[in-house]
């Protein structure tokens, strides 16, 4: 396991616990960004601007509460294979 900060009172947080935690922190704030963005848009009747604002924070949604990945990258030689296969 790798450690990460030890903090005033000696407590020792894990790397891994501290990363997870600031990255939760970060999609929060977007979110909440992306809402407030949303408002407006729909508050000046920008209609497609309000809905591609609502898909993002939708996407930040399903993200936060681990529904689908925040990454998606090239298909793996796996799943290449069953393609072709």
């Amino acid at each position: 396991m790798v450690w990460g900060t030890v903090f005033e009172f000696g407590d020792i947080v894990p790397m891994r616990e501290t990363i997870a935690k600031r990255r939760a922190e970060t999609l929060e704030y977007v979110q909440s960004m992306l809402g407030q963005l949303r408002t407006m848009a729909q508050a000046e009747r920008c209609d497609m601007l309000g809905y591609l604002i609502e898909m993002a924070y939708v996407e930040a949604s399903d993200i936060i509460r681990g529904d689908r990945p925040a990454h998606i990258g090239p298909p793996s030689s796996e799943q290449l294979t069953r393609r072709t296969g």
